[in-house]
């Protein structure tokens, strides 16, 4: 995969890039990285990359022109309605906060890209035609403003570099976490029909369950004994019913959009019976 991204703070870029997994899938081929710094495409002696809007208002606006030009400056990038129709899949992306909000489904159908594209925006927002005449979508990574882009571009850069097979050492593990459907996982939709799981079972579209390892006792906290007791049903169905405890206290919202199992439905009528 290659990721271009569109910033006016470039040396933002040199910290969260070079570590972790992002570096390793850097160094081993799997994904190549480039910052592009808007103030090259710009004209005038002060670099400017930003204006008032028309019509006045709080604040300053992206300009189209460096961001235009800047995107028609890479090599082999399609025009905005082909670059899901050919044999190379891209998507340009607007980081927004009136866009998409980012979630483990998304960033699964971003994994599968040949390039992406990240424009950052800054300010009080970018120049509207960005939207409707250059990118292909708006990505926001959550309900809330951030002063730029450049945070939730590192943040996509992350989750979509770890679902590119061979990211991570272990590959199993990217099916096994929170907000990850077995579906998903499988590449069949974001809603997943959910099967009694395993004792290493992904979290079908909720929370994880907890972990632990060694020492067993530790300060006189205690493992949860039927962790070590080696009845693989039993684990799987405490870690199940963890699961599913947490995220009723955590993000109930979840439950709403997953597929519960009969087991499941008991087990969460037992949490909140004792609850």
């Amino acid at each position: 995969m290659k990721i271009d991204i569109l910033t006016i703070f470039p040396d933002f870029f040199r910290g969260p890039l070079d570590y972790g997994i992002i570096r390793r899938a850097r160094e081993a081929g799997l994904v190549e990285i480039n910052i592009h710094d808007l103030r090259n495409f710009t004209k005038d002696k002060h670099r400017t990359v930003d204006d008032r809007p028309f019509g006045g208002g709080e604040g300053m606006v992206l300009k189209p022109e460096p961001i235009f030009e800047c995107v028609e400056s890479l090599r082999e990038i399609a025009p905005r309605g082909q670059r899901a129709s050919g044999a190379v899949k891209q998507s340009v992306i607007l980081l927004s906060a009136q866009g998409k909000r980012l979630d483990q489904s998304l960033a699964s159908e971003l994994s599968v890209v040949d390039r992406m594209v990240l424009i950052c925006g800054r300010y009080e927002g970018v120049d509207e035609r960005i939207s409707e005449h250059l990118a292909d979508r708006e990505i926001s990574v959550g309900d809330y403003v951030l002063s730029g882009g450049e945070l939730g571009a590192a943040v996509i850069a992350d989750t979509v570099t770890r679902l590119i097979p061979g990211a991570v050492g272990n590959e199993a593990s990217t099916r096994q976490e929170s907000f990850t459907s077995r579906a998903a996982s499988a590449g069949e939709g974001a809603r997943a029909t959910l099967d009694p799981p395993c004792s290493t079972c992904v979290s079908g579209g909720l929370l994880d369950y907890p972990h632990y390892t060694r020492p067993a006792e530790f300060r006189e906290m205690g493992v949860p004994e039927v962790l070590v007791n080696g009845n693989h049903d039993e684990i799987r169905r405490w870690r199940r019913k963890t699961a599913l405890a947490k995220t009723l206290r955590n993000r109930p919202d979840l439950l709403e959009r997953v597929a519960l199992s009969k087991e499941d439905q008991e087990l969460l009528a037992r949490i909140k019976r004792e609850s």
